[in-house]
């Protein structure tokens, strides 16, 4: 047991955080997180379901058939900072000045590609307008223009667009103007997270940009609501204190400040599993502030989502009608008939002594079974973009599950593992559609459904000085590990998320 002084324990009061949390999570540190055991990659046919063009048009009529009767929620995390977007422009901000060389030299000594295609490409980002505006008539030459344009692009003193969620950053440029992620967001909600003329937004955001969403808000949601015919609802919060984690040393004391409190982090995007568990609807799209697209594309993305919103519904039906049959009494030949559905329609694998327990027993696993959280999760054909993928794996008593799995969570090092990722052929865009209602209506508490031995430890440095950091199980990793799963293709042109400035040239981004 680590000792906390009185100071440290005001400081854990203060962000709501238990002194048995903290002692759990330097356990944690001393233990290690082991790696997963991937059993085999989940593909089509075994984990993965690919629907006709016909068997897709009768799931979208079913989402569409019973959408009037649903209370439909679209909930984006959108704190990303645009920073690390930015940070190949940072450095070239850093290393080149105009007045000592050329550009075309600066980049043959650096070979900084990154500032080669920025450079190149000015006139094609959704923000070369505005910055060429505000630069006009202040370089003697193109090279001076494109540092200048950088530097009006990122620095305080210009648009500051480093600082910005990425969620405000003009991502797509038509021929009315730019459009923020957010708006595009609106956009995609209001055909497929509709009901009765009404579309629920909620959006996880870092405190210091909520006055930023609220006038992103303000100016652009009248407009779309317009142009929609859509009321909109938006809600927002951001990451609680009391999911930060604490930092430790190499010794695993925790890691102290320079003015001697404990130095805690935000415990990453599986935190927003206490945000999620604060919503409710019957159905929840979940989808990253990043992954938008352009108007042409809208119809096959919102296409894409109510087939998926189909899929869950009639799974959910099947399973609610058997929840409640498990309530009374039922023959053994309709306990075989649920442990079926459990498998064959939920990938659900039953303990390997399932055969050896009383009727009652058997009972009671399958009710613990089916009462869980469903989640439908999107996978694309893997083209070589990084990201988690879909596999099955072995917990340490041998219960095989289907689960979404980071590159971080596997021993690359065994071979046995690494031929398992190797054969892997789709991965994971964060695309889920999810019902976190039982049969009753009512919501389940999703934090009894995570996996708390998910998480990751990683290496950092504070004022030179290293730690080491723990991030929480992912939200669609270990944060989600006992929800039943369905893993579903999903066509690649519903994944295009904006990892640095550059993917705004990608064709999927130009209007």
């Amino acid at each position: 047991m680590i000792e906390l002084s009185s100071k440290d324990l005001k400081q854990l009061d203060s962000k709501g955080i238990s002194k048995e949390k903290v002692q759990n999570q330097i356990q944690t540190f001393k233990e290690g997180i082991p790696f997963v055991e991937l059993s085999q990659a989940a593909v089509v046919g075994n984990g993965i379901l690919r629907f006709s063009e016909k068997e897709q048009l009768d799931l979208i009529q079913y989402f569409e058939d019973n959408r009037k009767n649903l209370e439909l929620l679209k909930f984006v995390p959108a704190s990303g900072a645009a920073s690390r977007m930015f940070k190949a422009m940072f450095n070239f901000l850093d290393s080149y000045e105009p007045s000592k060389e050329n550009l075309s030299e600066y980049i043959e000594r650096t070979g900084d590609t990154d500032a080669k295609k920025f450079t190149e490409n000015l006139s094609d980002f959704p923000f070369y307008d505005l910055i060429m505006s505000r630069i006009e008539g202040k370089a003697s030459n193109k090279d001076e223009e494109a540092y200048l344009f950088v530097k009006e692009m990122l620095t305080e003193n210009g648009l500051d667009y480093g600082f910005y969620p990425k969620g405000l950053l003009p991502f797509h440029k038509y021929e009315t103007g730019t459009a923020t992620p957010f708006e595009e967001h609106l956009k995609e909600a209001a055909l497929y997270a509709k009901t009765k003329g009404k579309a629920n937004l909620h959006f996880t955001v870092s405190q210091q940009h909520d006055e930023m969403f609220a006038k992103e808000e303000a100016s652009v949601g009248p407009k779309i609501s317009k142009k929609t015919d859509t009321v909109f609802d938006v809600s927002y919060s951001n990451q609680k204190p009391s999911t930060d984690t604490i930092a430790v040393d190499m010794d695993n004391k925790p890691f102290k400040n320079s003015d001697g409190s404990i130095l805690f982090r935000p415990g990453g995007h599986g935190a927003l599993i206490e945000n999620l568990n604060d919503q409710d609807a019957d159905i929840i799209f979940i989808k990253n502030i990043d992954n938008v697209v352009i108007d042409k594309n809208l119809e096959t993305v919102s296409n894409s989502k109510k087939m998926l919103a189909g899929v869950l519904k009639k799974v959910q039906d099947k399973a609610f009608a058997y929840a409640k049959l498990l309530e009374g009494d039922i023959s053994i030949e309709k306990a075989d008939e649920i442990k079926a559905f459990l498998e064959k329609d939920l990938n659900v694998r039953m303990p390997k002594n399932y055969d050896d327990f009383s009727v009652d027993e058997q009972k009671s696993i399958l009710m613990d079974r089916i009462n869980r959280p469903i989640r439908i999760c999107g996978m694309v054909k893997n083209e070589g973009e990084p990201g988690g993928g879909p596999f099955w794996i072995k917990d340490g008593e041998g219960n095989i599950s289907l689960q979404i799995i980071e590159s971080a969570q596997i021993d690359m090092n065994n071979k046995a593992q690494a031929d398992i990722v190797q054969n892997s052929t789709h991965f994971n865009p964060v695309d889920l559609v999810c019902g976190v209602r039982n049969h009753k209506g009512e919501k389940f508490n999703l934090l009894d459904f995570v996996d708390t031995k998910q998480g990751f430890i990683t290496g950092k440095t504070k004022e030179g000085k290293e730690l080491k950091a723990l991030e929480l199980p992912g939200l669609w990793n270990g944060g989600m590990a006992f929800w039943n799963t369905l893993f579903v293709e999903v066509p690649l042109v519903t994944f295009n998320p904006v990892k640095t400035v550059n993917d705004l040239l990608k064709p999927t981004h130009q209007a």
